[in-house]
């Protein structure tokens, strides 16, 4: 059993948005208040602040006579967000996130109600205090006898109310597939796949720019706590949306077909975070998604039974022949076309190197090598073996060609 979530939009009564826009209020207020106290006692007292500590803080809050609203609304979304203040500062000094950030309340809000808050009864969802169940459009059904275990309800900045259901549900294995595939992440073509197609990038965000951008300029000219600043700010909201919705649906077709088609996937493991930090590029590397298309290929490949393999993100793919195996010194960007020095092979830049990923991935899934080695491990240095030795560490060869400790290609013996 696999827990999975179901999205569906609806559309609340208006009492049923008082009181949902009211709950998420308090969610957010409690939250931010939260964060305060904990950020005060560590700076000013170099205490730390658990979870326990804030659900206690919460008890007295709703005692006070100015924060009586608190037990307007249900206490299980205030409770959630408190663990999810938690959760954010394990992620922290775990290196995984920064620094917890107050909530906004143009952000939009959400509150997540456990099985306490909430009853399933005859395919409708009925929250606590709302005695009428929530007009949902159900795109998609439920899985048979499927029961919702967490209900996240969620305004969007644009103004689209939203219900996430998680249930537990048995994921059936897709049938075993004779077919690999190499895939190399690029820009004009988003991805290249090792059989020598290639996808292109749809661009989401670039196509629209111009509209983006006229809608920001008019909301830059409104005059600040304005209702028509408001609505000008819910219209950036909605493009920012149509846009999101777009980019979603391209590369959940995508991901879905190849992991439909291939029994194995192999893709480089790429820092996007650096990536990024490149002023020329960053904003044609964040519209092509390349994190989320990993994601899904990942999550994916885990459901249905595939083989999911990322290649060390040092690994040559662009640069290496895929027929002799020679290494260029250099290939710049605008090269996506070039021979072989030694073999004179001509090569697509793309394709040569999904191909090269293909390859390097298989070797890695067959041997069972380290796919994300250490700093020193992907310079041919060092690397740890399975019974903690420390043993130099070889270099894979697509070609044929036999490593050596110093990972340079020695002809195979006759």
């Amino acid at each position: 059993m696999r827990q999975r979530s179901f999205k569906y939009r609806f559309y609340p009564t208006s009492e049923q948005e008082i009181l949902l826009r009211r709950t998420m209020g308090c969610a957010r207020l409690v939250y931010n208040r939260a964060l305060a106290a904990r950020t005060e006692a560590w700076y000013e007292r170099s205490e730390r602040v658990g979870y326990p500590e804030t659900s206690t803080m919460l008890t007295s809050w709703k005692k006070q006579e100015d924060l009586q609203f608190l037990n307007d609304v249900s206490s299980v979304p205030l409770q959630q967000g408190l663990r999810h203040l938690q959760t954010a500062f394990t992620n922290f000094f775990a290196g995984r996130a920064k620094y917890p950030n107050f909530k906004k309340k143009h952000n939009g809000g959400n509150a997540e109600f456990t099985k306490a808050a909430f009853k399933f009864r005859d395919g409708q969802i009925f929250l606590a205090k709302s005695p009428t169940p929530l007009a949902i459009r159900w795109s998609r059904q439920l899985p048979q006898d499927a029961e919702p275990s967490t209900i996240t309800v969620k305004l969007s900045p644009s103004g689209r109310w939203t219900v996430s259901i998680l249930v537990d549900v048995e994921i059936c294995i897709l049938p075993e597939s004779t077919s690999s595939i190499g895939i190399d992440l690029g820009i004009t073509s988003l991805v290249a796949l090792s059989t020598g197609e290639k996808i292109a990038n749809p661009k989401g965000f670039k196509t629209k720019k111009a509209k983006l951008r006229k809608a920001q300029k008019t909301l830059s000219r409104r005059q600040k706590g304005s209702n028509n600043r408001a609505q000008a700010r819910r219209k950036v909201a909605k493009i920012h949306a149509e846009i999101s919705d777009a980019r979603n649906d391209f590369l959940h077709k995508l991901t879905t077909r190849l992991v439909r088609e291939n029994q194995t996937i192999a893709v480089e493991d790429l820092t996007v975070k650096n990536m990024v930090k490149n002023k020329k590029l960053a904003f044609s590397i964040s519209d092509a998604s390349w994190s989320e298309l990993i994601r899904q290929l990942e999550y994916k490949c885990d459901w249905y039974g595939r083989t999911f393999v990322k290649i060390d993100r040092w690994f040559p793919s662009s640069k290496r022949c895929g027929h002799c195996g020679y290494i260029v010194e250099k290939l710049p960007l605008n090269v996506r076309e070039w021979d072989c020095p030694k073999c004179s092979t001509h090569h697509d830049r793309d394709i040569n190197a999904s191909k090269n990923i293909l390859a390097a991935g298989l070797a890695v899934s067959v041997c069972g090598a380290n796919i994300r080695p250490n700093r020193f491990e992907s310079k041919g240095q060092l690397r740890k073996t399975s019974n903690g030795e420390v043993a130099p560490v070889l270099a894979v060869s697509v070609d044929g060609g036999l490593p050596n400790p110093e990972g340079k290609k020695q002809k195979p013996k006759s």
